[in-house]
């Protein structure tokens, strides 16, 4: 679950807007050649060179490449070595399969949504901007604080997963691994950008890679499953947190994924909305392969006897015992490996922390420097929370009930029958979720304080209760409920003032495109127009303003 950065992203649309002419995006094949992207957006922008190749070459070469950019980019880190065992060892069978399920197919809606925005608006490259076009400047700020919270977290849950494994397999203080970690991305990082991002992201797909294999290796070379701990252990049997994951995970899981600026870039990337569709269902599947992988070790170390172990050993660390019964030299290559993978996660994170800042909070108008410093001064808390966070599962899904409160509410925005809903409704109804968990979690323990703490999840996904379950139904429903109530105090603030000083009352008013208004410069004594956001519409606020309103 990591972020990328949106200076790509950026570029590209600076070329096409404020240059003038038709930006390329190469994009390299898997060896094969290259395709050129032409998304022209002005009449006299000049187009790329075509290409040679069979046109049908050309087709499979771009999904290729659109899977490719999708798994590159997907957040596979090092903390999958640890959630998706972890839930293999509780839920069982039934619970990794919606784990992974859940973590994939979540992947395609980016095909349905990214088509709706990209003809909304073509210039648009990430959610944030589509927000800030379509709700406005504080809408805009508002989601790009939340991405920030949720990268915050992704960086605390990377860190934590590092340092618990090299605890894991080293058996030494992993404090150390975390702190040159932390000083070496951020070096090389501030020196080479993005650019340097995107060469580590072949180093992090690499590792999963040789994890999986260096993992299939000890499976059937030194792992003796014990066939009286299958029945034995219950993990073949559905369970009620099973049942409640199917619910959970995919809620959880959708609505952070909308977070994750790099997986819109890629979707953006993509030539034609047929391979857009093509790309994600192959990277979809075979990230569902991935991780369905991972986490059958947590199966498996159950199956053969090392977990839970003599002293217990928590389940988020299946996957590692299972690496204990490998020689030394093979397990510190193992740990090399992992490093690497955390490493190339976590520059990620870094660099879409820096993107975030610059091109969405402040519009470029800050100079990168002072973001870069404010970056690095992040990284003291990240390393202060990672070490006393030894769930790496919980900080996801922290992140996750953030993001199931604000998305629902900010989504609807994407219907043209929904023109009338604004950044008010839409801030409201997100910190409203998290104020509806709260709220349940108070009724639910008869006790404020446990209600505060289950924001935070202190008894995590796997309390024997339904606390979790409650948390990710309340914050969604609660969220849209706060937003509905928003929506009628300001219906009804704007009738009354309609009222009082004769103003139309416009809430409820279609707005215009621009292809309505003729063309030309307006003069002083035209009425001042207000810009609404959807679909680049504007829109009068005064009784002169009628005129140029369209019927309802």
């Amino acid at each position: 679950m990591a972020s990328a950065e949106s200076d790509q992203g950026r570029i590209l649309v600076q070329q096409r807007d404020t240059k003038g002419y038709t930006a390329c995006l190469e994009l390299h094949c898997f060896g094969s050649g290259s395709f050129r992207d032409q998304k022209s957006q002005h009449p006299s922008s000049s187009g790329c060179s075509t290409m040679q190749k069979d046109y049908q070459n050309d087709q499979l070469c771009i999904s290729k490449a659109s899977a490719d950019m999708m798994l590159r980019k997907y957040p596979l880190g090092s903390g999958i070595l640890f959630t998706y065992p972890e839930i293999a060892t509780i839920a069982g069978v039934q619970g990794l399969v919606v784990y992974g399920l859940s973590s994939a197919l979540p992947l395609l809606a980016f095909a349905f949504v990214g088509p709706i925005i990209r003809r909304k608006f073509p210039e648009v490259f990430v959610l944030t901007e589509w927000t800030r076009q379509r709700y406005g400047v504080v809408a805009g700020i508002y989601l790009s604080i939340l991405t920030m919270i949720t990268l915050f977290l992704y960086m605390v849950a990377e860190l934590s997963a590092l340092q618990q494994i090299v605890t894991a397999l080293s058996g030494l203080n992993g404090l150390p691994a975390v702190i040159v970690q932390v000083v070496v991305t951020t070096i090389y990082t501030s020196l080479g950008g993005f650019q340097v991002s995107f060469l580590t992201d072949n180093v992090q797909g690499a590792m999963v890679v040789g994890l999986i294999i260096i993992a299939v290796i000890t499976v059937g070379a030194r792992t003796d499953i014990d066939k009286s701990l299958i029945d034995s252990s219950g993990l073949l049997k559905p369970t009620l947190l099973g049942w409640q994951l199917i619910y959970i995970l995919p809620v959880a899981i959708l609505t952070n994924d909308f977070f994750l600026s790099n997986l819109w870039l890629r979707t953006f990337a993509s030539k034609t909305d047929r391979d857009l569709r093509i790309g994600i269902s192959i990277a979809s599947f075979v990230v569902l392969c991935i991780l369905v992988l991972v986490g059958s070790t947590g199966l498996l170390a159950a199956w053969s006897g090392v977990w839970p172990g003599d002293p217990p050993q928590a389940g988020s660390i299946a996957f590692f015992l299972l690496l204990e019964k490998l020689p030394n030299w093979v397990v510190g290559i193992v740990l090399v490996m992992t490093v690497a993978l955390s490493t190339a996660a976590f520059d990620s994170l870094q660099s879409a922390m820096v993107s975030t800042a610059s091109n969405d909070a402040f519009r470029n108008k800050l100079p990168l420097i002072y973001v870069r410093i404010g970056v690095v001064l992040c990284i003291v808390p990240v390393v202060v929370v990672a070490l006393r966070s030894p769930s790496v599962l919980r900080i996801f899904l922290i992140s996750d009930l953030v993001s199931a409160s604000a998305i629902p509410v900010l989504v609807l925005g994407l219907s043209d029958r929904m023109y009338w809903w604004t950044a008010f409704e839409v801030i409201v109804g997100g910190l409203g979720g998290i104020l509806s968990v709260f709220i349940f979690g108070t009724i639910y323990y008869g006790n404020a304080t446990e209600g505060g703490k289950l924001i935070l999840l202190q008894n995590g996904l796997y309390a024997n209760d339904w606390s979790a379950f409650g948390a990710f139904v309340a914050a969604p429903i609660g969220g849209l409920i706060f937003a509905c109530i928003a929506l009628c105090l300001r219906v009804g603030y704007k009738f009354v003032l309609s009222k009082t000083t004769g103003r139309h009352f416009d809430v409820f008013d279609r707005p215009l495109t621009h292809s309505h208004v003729p063309a030309g410069p307006m003069h002083l004594d035209q009425p001042d127009f207000i810009a609404t956001g959807t679909d680049a519409t504007i829109r009068n606020n005064d009784e002169e303003g009628a005129k140029f309103r369209a019927p309802r």
